[in-house]
C-alpha cells in the first residue's frame, strides 16, 4: 500500500482525494498497489470540503510521518511551498506537485535536493495534458527547435471571445469572471505571468536552461481592442497570448506575448479555455497537444498519473529530463535580439505628412512596412494599422520610441508580435 499527505485541499485536492476513492479499482490494477490518503493539510479546518479523509493544519504531522510515501504540494505561493518541499524530500518521501510558481523559481534547487527520490509535476503545466512526459520521455530523442503553447486559459478565453463576437475586453473579463474562469485579480493570467512559469518549466525539460521570470519577456493581453481584431481577419490572423521557447544557435529564446498567428496554423484552432501547444523536434518534427488546461478534475487526473508512476516504482527519471548538463551549454538569448514581424496600431492627427513621418521614422530603423491600412478615427484623427517585416526587437523598441515622440501620434502605438 502506497499512502499519502496531500498539503492543500482546495479544488485540486479535493478532485484528486474523490477520484482516488471513485476510481480506486483501476487505479490499483495500474499501479499494482493501492493507494490511500492517509491525511490532507488545510489552513482553516472549518471550511467544509466534499472528501471522507482525515485533516489538519499542522503541515509537519505529514512531513513527519514515517508512514506517508509521497507528499502532493496543492498549496500554491513560492516560498512557504519551497520550505514544506524541500523537508519532505529531506525526510526521504517522493514529491507530487501542480505549483508552476514554485518550479518557476526553485526547480533546480528541488531538483538538487531530490536526487534519485522521485519528484513529479505533470499538472503544473497545461493541467491533464501529458505535455511533460512527451518532452522528458516521448521526444527525448530529438533536438527541440521550438514549443509555441497557449498555455493560460483565461486569456485564452477572452482572447476568443473577442475575434468570435466582436466583445471589447473588459466586458469579456468580467463574464470570465463571473463564470470562475478569471480570478477577482486577473493579473496573473491576463498579464502572462501564469504563462511564463509554465513556459520556464517546459524551457528546462527541452533545454536544460535555468532562467528565472524576471529574466524574459512578458507581455499581457490588456491593450488589445477590436480594432486589432479586425486586423487581424482581414489579413488571415488570429490573435492568442502565447508562451515561445526557440532555439537560436547556441542560444534560446524564451517569450510569452500576445502574437497574431495564421488561421492556417492548428494552434489558431484552439479556442475558449483549452490549452494547446506545438512542439517541434529535429527528427519527429511538429506534435502537437490539446486538451483542458485547468480546473479541478483535469488537474488532479495529472496529479493521479503522477502518483501511479511512483507507486509502480522502478528508477526515477531525472526530474529536468537530464542526467547529466547538455555539452552545449545553450544560454538565453536577450531579449533586445529576439527577431520577429511586427503589428502596430497607431493614432494619429488625420492630416497630409503624417504617413510620411511614419514611414521614415520606421526606415530609420531600417525596418521595412509589408501592410498598411488607414482607418477613421474620431473627429481630426485616424488609426494607421501596420505590418513589417522581420526586425530585432532593439530596432522595433526604438521605432517605437520615436513614433510616440511624434506630435501627429496622438497616444503610444499599440505592438502586437505576428508569428509565422
Amino acid at each position: 500500500m502506497i499512502q499519502v499527505g496531500i498539503i492543500g485541499v482546495g479544488t485540486v485536492g479535493e478532485s484528486v482525494a474523490q477520484i482516488l476513492e471513485a476510481n480506486r479499482d483501476i487505479i490499483s490494477a495500474r499501479a499494482g498497489k493501492e493507494i490511500v490518503v492517509k491525511k490532507g493539510v488545510v489552513r482553516n479546518l472549518s471550511r467544509a470540503r466534499d472528501v471522507d479523509i482525515p485533516l489538519t493544519d499542522n503541515v509537519d504531522e505529514v512531513l513527519d510521518d514515517p508512514e506517508i510515501d509521497i507528499v502532493v504540494e496543492l498549496m500554491g505561493g513560492v516560498e512557504e511551498p519551497y520550505r514544506v518541499v524541500r523537508k519532505a524530500l529531506q525526510n526521504g518521501k517522493a514529491v507530487v506537485t501542480a505549483n508552476k510558481a514554485l518550479l518557476a523559481y526553485h526547480r533546480y534547487e528541488l531538483q538538487e535536493t531530490a536526487g534519485e527520490l522521485p519528484f513529479e509535476f505533470e499538472a503544473s503545466v497545461a493541467g491533464g495534458i501529458p505535455i511533460i512526459k512527451a518532452l522528458r520521455e516521448g521526444l527525448s530523442a530529438n533536438h527541440i527547435e521550438s514549443i509555441k503553447g497557449i498555455i493560460n486559459g483565461t486569456a485564452n478565453y477572452i482572447l476568443t471571445k473577442m475575434m468570435n463576437e466582436g466583445v471589447d475586453f473588459e466586458p469579456v473579463l468580467k463574464e470570465a469572471q463571473e463564470l470562475g474562469y478569471a480570478e477577482a485579480d486577473p493579473t496573473f493570467d491576463i498579464g502572462g505571468f501564469d504563462a511564463a512559469h509554465k513556459l520556464l518549466i517546459l524551457a528546462s525539460i527541452a533545454y536544460g536552461i535555468d532562467a528565472k521570470p524576471e529574466e524574459i519577456m512578458i507581455e499581457g493581453i490588456e491593450q488589445i481592442t477590436q480594432a486589432d481584431i479586425g486586423f487581424a481577419k482581414e489579413f488571415g490572423y488570429t490573435i492568442k497570448l502565447l508562451g515561445i521557447a526557440k532555439k537560436v544557435g547556441e542560444f534560446v529564446e524564451l517569450r510569452v506575448h500576445p502574437a497574431l498567428v495564421p488561421q492556417s496554423q492548428m494552434i489558431a484552432k484552439v479556442d475558449g479555455v483549452m490549452n494547446g501547444i506545438s512542439v517541434i523536434g529535429d527528427k519527429v518534427g511538429e506534435t502537437m497537444y490539446y486538451g483542458p488546461g485547468a480546473g479541478g478534475d483535469a488537474t488532479a487526473s495529472a496529479v493521479i498519473s503522477d502518483i501511479i508512476a511512483i507507486a509502480r516504482g522502478g528508477k526515477a527519471s531525472p526530474m529536468l529530463g537530464f542526467k547529466r548538463p547538455l555539452e552545449s551549454g545553450l544560454k538565453l538569448l536577450g531579449r533586445e535580439s529576439i527577431v520577429s514581424k511586427y503589428y502596430l496600431r497607431l493614432e494619429v492627427a488625420d492630416r497630409p505628412g503624417v504617413l510620411a513621418k511614419v514611414s521614415q521614422v520606421m526606415g530609420e530603423q531600417n525596418i521595412s512596412i509589408e501592410t498598411m491600412l488607414q482607418k477613421p478615427g474620431q473627429e481630426g484623427s485616424a488609426s494607421l494599422l501596420l505590418a513589417t517585416h522581420a526586425c530585432e526587437e532593439r530596432a522595433m523598441q526604438e521605432a517605437l520610441k520615436a513614433l510616440f515622440e511624434l506630435e501627429s501620434v496622438k497616444e503610444r502605438p499599440m505592438m502586437i508580435r505576428m508569428e509565422a
